[in-house]
């Protein structure tokens, strides 16, 4: 998608590498009132301002997640909220304003990314935001900060399941479903390369992409049941659940004895729990923890070329709405990705 560059308060760093001093407010999106995508405005807003070892981060760049879309419904984690007008978004990718101290490794003017740990601060829908500096790595050197911003979220949560909840080792047998999108395409990308023998449902159209990324089987779930074509698995990653359908119920069936069922979107099916241990396998659900460490190794993946990301389409900050409108649609390959300001 076309974006046009956005009229930012945000200052580059200047020539002799001096980082300057933020202004007092900053332009961002923001959600009053849960409601549908139309509940997003822009507005100025104060600069937030870094306590102890926190980072005040100019956002170059920030991802958009299914959870954004949840929250500012109402849904997701807007009971947590309680600062209106709220400034959504979780990924950024961004340079460093101010540090904790002097010698702080992360020093104002280095590139970094990661997550802010929305609703308990401010998000990244924002021209700066403040984060925890145990929460952010270096960015990538092989990423613009538009293809950064697509990591952060998608990625740990991808390697919390496949890496840090499944295991994933040589010979293992990993069913991926939603493959294609943000988290499931890192999933795939992770469990490849752990060696494990990855089977992905996904939509015909991504169905070459995914086996590019490593999936050495695609099931089409627009033709095909997969629990007709797939058995004795010995991890499901279900990024689906069961929401308008049965695809939690279905992957019970295909996993061996006492494999391990993983479910990912929040509340999409409450009874995971007793209907795997009906069946004999085991269960857990995910959350995803902002860790710095883990990306940090995600960004070595990514800088080697052993691990990408896709970037599906970039919408400039003013357009949010229609980047929420999208991803409540459904289908996105990978990440969308706002513009906040210029590089």
């Amino acid at each position: 998608m076309r974006f046009r560059p956005l009229r930012s308060a945000a200052a580059p760093v200047t020539d002799d590498g001096a980082v300057p001093e933020p202004p007092d407010q900053m332009r961002a999106m923001v959600v009053e009132t849960p409601g549908d995508a139309a509940a997003l405005r822009a507005a100025s807003v104060p600069v937030p301002s870094p306590v102890m070892s926190e980072l005040l981060v100019r956002v170059i760049a920030a991802g958009v997640n299914p959870i954004d879309a949840k929250t500012r419904a109402g849904r997701g984690v807007w009971s947590g909220v309680d600062h209106r007008p709220a400034v959504l978004g979780y990924d950024f990718s961004g340079v460093v304003v101010r540090s904790p101290y002097e010698a702080h490794p992360l020093a104002p003017g280095t590139p970094v990314f990661g997550m802010a740990p929305f609703p308990r601060s401010g998000g990244t829908y924002a021209e700066y935001t403040v984060v925890p500096s145990l929460s952010v790595a270096r960015k990538p050197n092989a990423l613009s900060h538009v293809e950064a911003a697509g990591v952060p979220l998608a990625a740990l949560t991808a390697w919390g399941l496949v890496v840090e909840t499944a295991h994933a080792h040589e010979g293992q047998r990993i069913l991926i479903h939603a493959g294609s999108g943000g988290v499931g395409h890192f999933a795939v990308q992770f469990a490849a390369y752990f060696g494990a023998h990855v089977t992905a449902t996904a939509s015909g159209r991504n169905a070459s992409w995914l086996r590019e990324l490593g999936a050495a089987v695609v099931i089409d779930y627009t033709t095909t049941r997969f629990d007709e074509v797939v058995a004795d698995v010995d991890v499901v990653i279900d990024l689906v659940g069961n929401v308008n359908g049965d695809t939690g119920t279905r992957s019970l069936k295909v996993l061996r004895p006492g494999g391990l069922y993983v479910v990912v979107p929040t509340g999409s099916w409450p009874g995971y729990a007793e209907a795997a241990a009906a069946v004999g396998a085991r269960a857990t659900s995910f959350k995803v923890a902002p860790d710095g460490g883990s990306l940090a190794t995600i960004a070595r993946l990514l800088d080697s070329g052993s691990v990408q990301v896709y970037v599906d389409a970039v919408f400039d900050l003013s357009d949010v709405a229609a980047a929420h409108r999208r991803i409540e649609e459904g289908h996105t390959r990978g990440k969308l990705v706002l513009r906040v300001s210029d590089d």
